[in-house]
């Protein structure tokens, strides 16, 4: 008797691919249990944070910004020329 189906052995690879899912289906089912279902992180709600705190990065920047260009402007008009 001959069987044209390929012999498989399960490898470590496939071990830890079967581990790793089980435990990302854990987390999951943790976190919806503990946050709840409409609180769950989505990839939509990360790139929301994301744009939000690249928002208010570039607000603090700016900020910083018009401080410098205040203070330099009042540096240079409180200078005495030297002679």
């Amino acid at each position: 008797m001959n069987s044209s189906a390929p012999h498989q052995s399960i490898g470590l690879t496939t071990i830890s691919r079967t581990v790793a899912s089980l435990a990302v289906g854990v987390v999951q089912t943790l976190e919806r249990a503990v946050v709840g279902p409409a609180r769950m992180r989505t990839a939509q709600g990360n790139a929301w944070e994301a744009i939000c705190a690249d928002r208010a990065r570039a607000d603090q920047r700016a900020a910083l910004d018009r401080i410098v260009a205040e203070l330099a402007a009042a540096g240079s008009r409180d200078r005495q020329p030297v002679n």
